[in-house]
């Protein structure tokens, strides 16, 4: 045995240990978990085998955004296409896949293992133009990189994701992260690493935990209650748990969209000692005195802290939400990407279409999102190209393995009317599990990277 598969074997050993189950419960299952981890991925997602009657065309499509769902996108659409002119714009060289971020932020994943390029993924013949939009002029079917660069399309294809409005709170910046007790897991697996630093020394010495839900609609809503609870799960593997004092501060009276699961949470936390504080937003941080300030439903109030995961607000980029693309302020999705959320086309320039974190949809903003609006936005812009109706339809399927502890997860699948739709009926989507631990800790990276390229 090669030394690569000696060490992915004893991983593999560790993991069922932690889970609590045995080889042989992993191999009867792991058939249905490969199979179970594309569904997650996407409803009805399955392997494609065959190949696709490719549609002639002469169109400029450009796409802005090379995260999971421009890849997506540029992949599909390569295969799809003969004679199209695709280009996909953006600057980011490294690919982060960021549904692991978690696990890294928790040291269950080592760095590396999230890290890729993006040029690994992107297809041949597509062009890349490495810069950023600044502005989108859809009346004159054009954008424009922050190099001065004009580049027109007939088609576009809006998959930028989202940003991280760190300013948002007073003393705040991003190269906080690691230092001081601050943590956030997400944007990049640099934060995430030096997220787990923070984690692991709190975990060690125990003190006041603080963890952040800021307002608005954020990337994998899921993820502060999952740091959350795997801070407790490491405190309680350490012995360190009666030393800790952990809050959660929530800027509604919810801690998940779903109903049965906020019903869950709501008797989980209290259960593991976590206090819920509603009605919480930060105001700001002085991270030297260790403090946070806080604006609460009785006024202003200051709090100190040895662990802070410190999530700011969200929203899409300033370029995107500064547009005529955007919805405008009366809008539920004021600031996000105007789309038909069935369709993912614009709702008022018909060659845009929209997929990923950027689109104004009210359902979460996940990997599963992404891999159920890609194949919709791609097929009906190649039904407008062909001048065909569109029939394709997003049911907003999201899909979060929503992690309870080291080992176990509940598996929860909802779409648009927050109805749970589970993938596998021996899997409740009610009760924790080892199966979705497994998918999430063993199975959905690949696939991700089959997603990526328009495979599933």
């Amino acid at each position: 045995m090669s030394h690569r598969n000696i060490k992915t074997d004893r991983a593999i050993r560790k993991a069922l240990d932690e889970a609590g189950m045995s080889r042989r419960d992993f191999l009867r299952y792991s058939g249905v978990g490969a199979i179970g981890a594309s569904a997650v991925m996407g409803t009805g997602a399955m392997l494609h085998t065959g190949e696709v009657q490719a549609v002639d065309t002469s169109a400029r499509i450009v796409i802005v955004g090379s995260g999971a769902a421009g890849i997506s996108c540029a992949n599909r659409l390569s295969r799809q296409l003969r004679g199209a002119d695709i280009t996909v714009i953006d600057r980011r060289e490294e690919h982060y896949y960021q549904p692991g971020l978690t696990l890294v932020a928790t040291g269950v994943w080592e760095r590396d293992r999230v890290v890729d390029r993006n040029a690994n993924f992107l297809p041949s013949g597509v062009n890349w133009i490495q810069a950023m939009v600044e502005d989108y002029d859809p009346d004159n079917n054009r954008v424009i990189t922050d190099e001065g660069e004009s580049v027109e399309y007939d088609y576009l294809l809006v998959t930028t994701g989202l940003q991280v409005n760190y300013d948002a709170y007073e003393g705040y910046s991003p190269d906080m992260i690691g230092s001081n007790g601050i943590g956030c897991v997400y944007d990049n697996a640099d934060h995430a690493a030096r997220t787990w630093g923070m984690i692991d020394e709190f975990t060690r010495t125990g003190g006041k935990g603080l963890f952040i839900r800021p307002p608005g609609a954020i990337k994998c809503a899921g993820a502060p209650l999952k740091v959350t609870m795997l801070t407790e799960d490491r405190l309680s593997r350490r012995g360190t748990r009666d030393d800790a004092q952990l809050e959660y501060y929530a800027p509604g009276r919810g801690l998940f969209s779903q109903p049965d699961i906020d019903e869950f949470l709501k008797d989980h936390f209290p259960e593991r000692g976590i206090n819920l504080n509603w009605d919480t937003t930060v105001k700001g941080v002085d991270a030297s005195a260790k403090q946070v300030v806080f604006d609460t439903p009785d006024g202003e109030h200051t709090e100190d802290y040895d662990f802070l995961h410190l999530v700011p607000p969200m929203s899409a980029p300033d370029s995107l939400r500064q547009s005529p693309l955007a919805a405008d302020e009366d809008s539920d999705f004021a600031g996000w990407l105007e789309v038909d959320r069935h369709t993912m086309q614009h709702q008022r320039y018909e060659n845009v279409f929209g997929a990923g974190d950027c689109v104004g949809t009210p359902i979460a903003k996940t990997a599963a999102s992404v891999k159920a609006q890609v194949p919709v936005a791609v097929n009906n812009l190649l039904s407008h190209i062909q001048g065909q109706e569109m029939t394709e339809s997003y049911d907003g399927y999201t899909s979060c393995p929503l992690i309870t502890g080291i080992g176990k997860a509940i598996l929860v699948e909802f779409d648009y009317d927050l109805d749970m739709v589970p993938s596998f009926p021996f899997i409740s989507p009610y009760d924790e599990h080892w199966v979705p631990w497994v998918m999430k800790d063993r199975l959905l990276h690949g696939a991700y990277n089959a997603m990526m390229r328009g495979r599933v």
